[in-house]
């Protein structure tokens, strides 16, 4: 993502979708606009990573049935709906459906700009997480098929002892395929090997021993 904020402005109506993108950019946004559900979806799958500001009340497709296409797509990108005034079941829909927030029209500048920050906070706090996924994934793909094993038996909770009955190999060459795969993994104790396995997705069936 640019240093600069993106948001993704979908809004069939003309004069709010000038208004709305006015004062976004005066508040430091990055702005680009949509006449509706339909023109956004025909790009999202491409587009730039930001935060989506999404009118619900528009033809063709509303947008409840945006956001549902956007979860089927697998597309993460936070997503503030636009309600009108106390249309509070439409405001609880979206939030269910994965919205992060919801204002109300006519919306305040502050109370949307506010608004806007949360969501790319969590963007940003996203982000880092797939960071470190990768990361861990890296790391884990540079063992070896023994080593994975090992590691794939110390998430389980055994001991030394108990992996190599399992693998039918001596505890002290476990320790050592233990010595190699904490090197690579970059690690200096158990806890830090644990904690990179789980990022990488390598799932926890049992007590942990050290």
């Amino acid at each position: 993502m640019s240093e600069q904020k993106l948001i993704h402005l979908v809004d069939d109506d003309d004069a709010v979708r000038h208004s709305a993108s006015f004062m976004l950019r005066h508040a430091g946004f990055a702005v680009k606009t949509y006449s509706d559900g339909v023109a956004f979806l025909e790009v999202a799958d491409e587009a730039q990573a930001g935060c989506i500001l999404l009118d619900v009340q528009m033809p063709r497709m509303d947008g409840l049935e945006v956001q549902e296409q956007l979860n089927a797509r697998g597309i993460a990108m936070p997503v503030i709906v636009l309600t009108g005034h106390g249309d509070v079941n439409v405001a609880v829909k979206a939030m269910k459906a994965g919205a992060v927030d919801f204002v109300e029209k006519p919306y305040e500048k502050q109370t949307l700009v506010e608004a806007l920050n949360r969501a790319f906070q969590r963007l940003q706090e996203r982000s880092e997480r797939d960071l470190l996924v990768d990361e861990a994934r890296g790391k884990i793909e540079h063992l070896t098929p023994r080593e994975r094993e090992v590691l794939e038996g110390l998430v389980d909770g055994h001991t030394n002892k108990s992996i190599a009955d399992s693998l039918d190999i001596s505890p002290r060459t476990v320790e050592i395929h233990r010595a190699n795969l904490m090197e690579k993994l970059g690690a200096t104790s158990l806890s830090g090997v644990l904690r990179i396995a789980f990022a990488a997705g390598i799932g926890f069936q049992g007590k942990v021993t050290d």
